[in-house]
């Protein structure tokens, strides 16, 4: 199992290599030119700024049993069609359950929102305390659930 991460301004990152590091899990961050990182633990691809760049080579490197941390519903998409497991930065885990859904709603958005003659769009609010708590706690409940079903199916456990 190996962690990737859509980091393009994810403000999960550090919390992402704090929980790989404590189960010993390789983890790989994805940027852009525009966002360039650095890490004493985590692998770094750096792609070049093209639209999308992260999210392709993000889902052409990850497999069955990886989890994608992303906060871009169609990377989610992709990652689960892979057999990859999926949560958004928030804490949210996308599944196969619920996928079809959150894209419906981001298409409906997105159309609401060009049809509305208004330029200025809301960004998202500041992440707080709170949210970082919520993020580490469910990514955590995640690993620990992946490792165990991979393992269980691997016949490691």
């Amino acid at each position: 199992m190996q962690i990737f991460v859509d980091a393009d301004a994810c403000p999960a990152v550090g919390i992402v290599e704090e929980i790989a590091e404590k189960y010993n899990i390789s983890a790989t961050l994805l940027c852009d030119t525009n966002h360039i990182l650095y890490s004493d633990y985590s692998e770094v691809i750096v792609v070049g700024a093209g639209a999308d760049a992260v999210d392709y080579k993000l889902i052409s490197i990850c497999h069955k049993g990886d989890v994608v941390v992303s906060q871009d519903y169609g990377v989610a998409a992709m990652a689960l069609g892979k057999g990859a497991y999926a949560i958004h930065q928030s804490g949210k885990w996308y599944t196969n359950e619920n996928i079809d859904q959150m894209l419906m709603e981001r298409h409906l958005n997105k159309k609401a929102r060009r049809s509305s003659h208004k330029n200025h769009i809301k960004g998202p609010r500041k992440r707080t305390e709170d949210d970082d708590v919520r993020f580490a706690q469910s990514f955590e409940k995640l690993i620990l659930m992946a490792k165990s079903k991979e393992g269980a199916q691997s016949g490691t456990i």
